[in-house]
């Protein structure tokens, strides 16, 4: 593994058992259940390592109705990864699932867009089809990380260092970044919710929670332009990640896998 090449993990940590309709906008004719799983990502290089999103905790997975299946910092443990020890932590955005666990990464500076932010704090908070997957402690945590020094502001297409890169995409919020990595295998992107399942993208069927229905079906063209392939794509929340790609190690299956090697069966 060179310098600017990563490993990549995706670690499951919630669950969410929901009907195939409330996937897309618009809603689907198939009457079966089409679970969402949860996920922090791990970016492992020779130098340094980067968490991307930080996940919810036990008490907001009670509030929301989601299920804790472990707690991400187990994950990353698991890969050797100390949250303490971490320093550099990537927000795709704001929404709960993936900005909360406040205390997990006390030394760590936070990656976010500039339009994210605006977002979050600005007039289209005032309105509750737009707030309902913010939680107003996780933007005011931001906030106060802000005025400590420790969120680093991008705007559009921005190195984070050699290999990784945000992309602004929008469309789910209007803030969305996406993350791109080299790796031994290519470019792969991080999609997390520019496609929260494999179908949203592959289909071209949005998310029915969105900010800007165009920019989100912009968005798919932009990942794909990318990653190298669309097996370099990595949707948010679909189950179907861990069984297309191996065990970060023997134990780890349906929990932690690893993104960088190949998917299984080609």
């Amino acid at each position: 593994m060179s310098e600017s090449t990563y490993e990549i993990y995706a670690v499951k940590y919630a669950h969410h058992d929901r009907p195939a309709r409330d996937n897309f906008l618009g809603g689907d004719p198939h009457e079966t259940n089409m679970p969402l799983d949860y996920f922090v990502w791990a970016i492992v290089g020779q130098e340094r390592s980067f968490v991307v999103d930080t996940g919810f905790d036990a008490e907001m997975g009670a509030k929301r109705g989601r299920q804790i299946t472990q707690p991400p910092a187990a994950g990353l443990k698991a890969l050797g990864l100390e949250p303490e020890a971490v320093e550099d932590v990537i927000v795709t955005h704001m929404h709960y699932d993936h900005a909360g666990n406040h205390a997990l990464f006390p030394q760590a500076r936070y990656h976010l867009q500039d339009r994210e932010m605006a977002y979050c704090t600005g007039r289209c908070m005032c309105h509750q089809a737009l707030t309902h997957a913010y939680e107003p402690a996780d933007v005011s945590v931001m906030i106060h990380r802000l005025f400590e020094g420790r969120v680093r502001f991008h705007d559009g297409a921005s190195q984070v260092a050699p290999g990784i890169s945000v992309h602004l995409v929008g469309g789910h919020t209007n803030g969305l970044q996406v993350v791109r990595v080299r790796t031994r295998r290519g470019w792969v992107v991080l999609a997390s919710d520019a496609s929260h399942l494999y179908a949203n993208i592959e289909q071209q069927r949005p998310f029915p929670v969105v900010y800007n229905v165009g920019d989100m079906l912009e968005g798919y063209q932009k990942v794909r332009e990318l990653a190298d392939s669309e097996a370099h794509v990595i949707p948010g929340h679909d189950p179907a990640v861990l069984s297309r790609f191996p065990a970060a190690r023997p134990g780890l299956e349906d929990w932690v896998v690893r993104l960088d090697a190949d998917p299984i069966g080609g």
